[in-house]
Parts: structure tokens; C-alpha cells; sequence
């Protein structure tokens, strides 16, 4: 494991540190995913919960993925400023001090854990502390740095907040809970590796492992197939166990089919053939013709994984049955 020794010096920020820089630390767009797909487990659950409770955990789950999110930015700090895409966020950019960034991971940690155990169940706290840990020790400081797998096993931090939210409202965390986390766990590995095929100088710039640098990019786009070809049997599998209903079985296979044609056409492309940033000044979703299919799986791949737990949500807040 990387030791504390590999930190970068500690960058001073020439100003005081605003309120919004602080609050980018926790990585605003990551923590909306995980909120909803929390909120999805704990509606799925379909256990009364109090309104105020219910809050209450969706509140610490929220606040977990921002503390594991403090707490990356802390460790990458020297990674993060080497790369395009995240050379601008606080500690790399000298907004916010290191050592501000690990202190506000660990209070945050700290309080999100404690009021989750205290005021809905220590099952969920249990969950969303290992959440955490998992994100910020395992992923961030072994295995981004270690491992062309990193996404890989590293993902199942951020697919554990549905079994957060279900335990939050049941007490218990069943099969059906699983298989949401099993879901956004097998999903990740196309959706990062499509990213990281038009991404890939930053990785090496950085001296990130990912899958294109390490591996090349036509072996990533076969593995991105072989992913996408186990994702979509378990994308769909809620149909068949009473958890979606038919809404949710339309959703996932049309769904699932595009997404299995989009994996296809990035397998017969040369997306990512050359170490290099083929991104044009528009961010992430603007690239040059090279990388448009392993962009398109990339943007896709949100859009699919955002329906499948919308129509469950929505399923089981109106209390239509299952198939």
C-alpha cells in the first residue's frame, strides 16, 4: 500500500478557501448517483420508515460518499494534478489545503457512521462505514495505483449504497438487495473502461494502471464486451425475481440491447489505439471522431444504469406489482 510519505509538499492556497471549494471536495455529481440508487434500496425495500428517518439515512449516505470522496482527493492530490480531467479540483488546483481535505473526510466518516447507528440501525451504519473504508483505503490507496483491476474490485464501494438504503428501512439486507449492488458492481467495469479509452494519456501521464495503458485498448474493448455481455442477463434478472416489475423488464431489455450494440461497435473500432487525449475543449462528452463509440457506451451507460433504478423506484413507490 502506498505509504503517507508519497504525498506531494503541501500546496498553499493563495486564498482563502471558499465554502464551494470545500463542497467540491465531496464530489457533488458522484454523491447524486449514489443518493438516488440509496434511495432506490431504501423505497425497494417496502418497509414502513419514518419520513424523518428515512431523510436522516439518505442524509448519512450522502454524507459517507462525500467523506470518501474528501478523502480521495487528499491521497490523489499528486495523481490528480497530473491529469487533464482532475488537475482543477481543490487540493491539486491549492484552493484547499491536504490536511483541511483529510480532516473533513475523517469528521464527515465519523458523523455519517455514528448518526446512521444512533438514529436508524447499526446494520446500515456497518455497511456505510465499510463503504468508506473500502473507497478510500482499498481503492484509493492499493488498488487505483496497483492494478489494472482497480475499477474492477474497487467498484463495489460504489455499488453498496442500495444494500445501505434497504438495510436503512428493513433492518435486513436479502438477495434483492444484492442484486441491485450486483448491478451497478458489473456495470462499472464497460462504463470506466469506455472512459478511460479516449482518457488514457492522463492515466499514463499519472502512472494510473488503467486497463488501456497497462493491457492496450483492443484488449480492453474485448474485456468492455465480455462485461457487457454478463451486465445485461443481471441488469434484466430483477424481472425474474419479484423485485422489477414490467416496466422495469421493458426498460432493461431495450436498454440492454443498445447497450450490447454499443459495446459491439466499440469492440470493431480503434478507439484508443494511440496513448493519447482525443478529447476536443468540451469536456468529457466532446471527442474526436476516434473515440466517439467508446464516448458513446461511456454517456449510455449513465443514461441506462439512471432508468433501470428510476423504474424501480417508481415501481415500488406507487406499489405496482412485480411480474
Amino acid at each position: 500500500m502506498t505509504g503517507l510519505a508519497a504525498q506531494p509538499a503541501e500546496i498553499r492556497p493563495a486564498a482563502p478557501a471558499r465554502w464551494q471549494d470545500y463542497f467540491q471536495l465531496l464530489k457533488p455529481r458522484v454523491m447524486s448517483l449514489v443518493v438516488f440508487t440509496g434511495l432506490t434500496g431504501l423505497v425497494c425495500a417496502d418497509r414502513p420508515i419514518h419520513p424523518f428517518l428515512g431523510a436522516v439515512a439518505i442524509l448519512c449516505i450522502a454524507v459517507g460518499a462525500g467523506a470518501s470522496a474528501a478523502l480521495n482527493m487528499w491521497f490523489d492530490a499528486d495523481i490528480d494534478g497530473k491529469m487533464r480531467r482532475t488537475r482543477g479540483r481543490p487540493v491539486p488546483s491549492g484552493k484547499v489545503q491536504g490536511a483541511d481535505a483529510l480532516a473533513l473526510g475523517i469528521t464527515l466518516s465519523l458523523f455519517s457512521v455514528g448518526l446512521m447507528g444512533m438514529a436508524v440501525n447499526w446494520l446500515a451504519a456497518f455497511l456505510l462505514a465499510f463503504t468508506i473504508l473500502f473507497y478510500a483505503v482499498v481503492y484509493t490507496m492499493w488498488l487505483k495505483r496497483s492494478t489494472p483491476q482497480n475499477i474492477v474490485i474497487g467498484g463495489l464501494a460504489g455499488a453498496l449504497p442500495p444494500a445501505i438504503g434497504w438495510a436503512a428501512a428493513a433492518g435486513t439486507a436479502p438477495l434483492n438487495a444484492w442484486l441491485m449492488v450486483l448491478i451497478i458492481f458489473m456495470w462499472t467495469p464497460a462504463h470506466f473502461w469506455a472512459l478511460s479509452l479516449y482518457t488514457s494519456e492522463d492515466y499514463g501521464k499519472a502512472g494510473v494502471p488503467m486497463m488501456p495503458v497497462v493491457k492496450g485498448a483492443k484488449s480492453t474493448r474485448q474485456q468492455i464486451l465480455v462485461y457487457s455481455l454478463l451486465f445485461v442477463p443481471i441488469a434484466i434478472a430483477p424481472a425474474f425475481t419479484g423485485l422489477g416489475g414490467t416496466a422495469y423488464l421493458a426498460i432493461a431489455c431495450g436498454g440492454g440491447l443498445v447497450f450490447l450494440v454499443l459495446a459491439l461497435r466499440l469492440l470493431r473500432s480503434h478507439a484508443g489505439e494511440q496513448l493519447m487525449d482525443v478529447r476536443t475543449d468540451d469536456g468529457l462528452y466532446g471527442v474526436k471522431a476516434d473515440a466517439r463509440d467508446a464516448r458513446n457506451l461511456f454517456a449510455f451507460s449513465i443514461v441506462y444504469l439512471f432508468s433501470l433504478f428510476a423504474a424501480l423506484l417508481a415501481e415500488h413507490a406507487l406499489g405496482l406489482g412485480a411480474l
